[in-house]
């Protein structure tokens, strides 16, 4: 194994459009009970670039997606998203350009009940404030277009998990933060989840980064690399 990233790498990627990490590191709790969860992590994804992380469970896998995705400040180094420094923003800066810059696809697709599928897609566009994409092409785009008008209980699983990606691309954004999206699904509906999330990561130019214990989907990837203690090693 090398270092996912080492930090002059990443500091040549300054301005890229999609995830610059350097030198990250996130410490929890306080006196002797302190956890280093993040260790001098280094990651850059570079726009249209699919990245997986792997690891054992409490490794660090969802600290980095909370630092990546502006959730949670790290103790120190740097985080740049679409060129702007996520680490010494103010809390409403940071929020603004989670709306506008970066879509989160949960585990279990995070779907509101009462909601349609196109209308789960209009809500990151209405409370966004910035144009989406069309929703019906959207849905067109994921194979759900005659599904528009179900509720989450009208779909299965992977249709639930096509909608939760089709509503974080919504507003086009640069990274996508993907958290074991295929943990509930069989293994054919797992590979094309996968292969969905690749697809659309190449067509539109999207920084991504899948957490996933299931190494089955790891070859759509571009690289993969583990988590283990905190720290982030590449898998050649």
């Amino acid at each position: 194994m090398k270092p996912a990233e080492t930090v002059s790498e990443a500091r040549s990627e300054k301005s890229t459009s999609g995830l610059v990490m350097r030198d990250v590191n996130l410490q929890i709790g306080d006196g002797e009970d302190i956890v280093n969860a993040l260790s001098d992590v280094s990651l850059v994804v570079k726009p249209g670039e699919f990245v997986a992380i792997v690891g054992p469970s409490g490794a660090g896998k969802s600290s980095l997606l909370a630092v990546a995705g502006g959730l949670t400040t790290p103790t120190s180094g740097t985080v740049l998203v679409a060129g702007r420094d996520m680490t010494v923003a103010g809390n409403r800066e940071r929020t603004a350009l989670r709306r506008e810059a970066i879509g989160f696809v949960f585990q279990s697709g995070n779907l509101i009940p009462a909601l349609t599928a196109e209308d789960q897609l209009r809500l990151p566009v209405k409370f966004g404030g910035k144009k989406g994409r069309d929703p019906l092409e959207l849905l067109a785009e994921v194979g759900l277009a005659e599904k528009a008008k179900r509720r989450p209980h009208q779909l299965s699983g992977g249709e639930r998990q096509r909608v939760g990606i089709a509503r974080a691309l919504m507003t086009g954004p640069s990274l996508l933060l993907v958290d074991e999206p295929t943990a509930a699904l069989d293994r054919q509906r797992s590979r094309e989840i996968v292969e969905l999330l690749a697809r659309e990561t190449r067509e539109h130019g999207v920084a991504t980064i899948m957490v996933t214990h299931d190494h089955d989907v790891l070859g759509h990837c571009d690289t993969v690399h583990e988590m283990v203690d905190g720290r982030l090693s590449r898998i050649d």
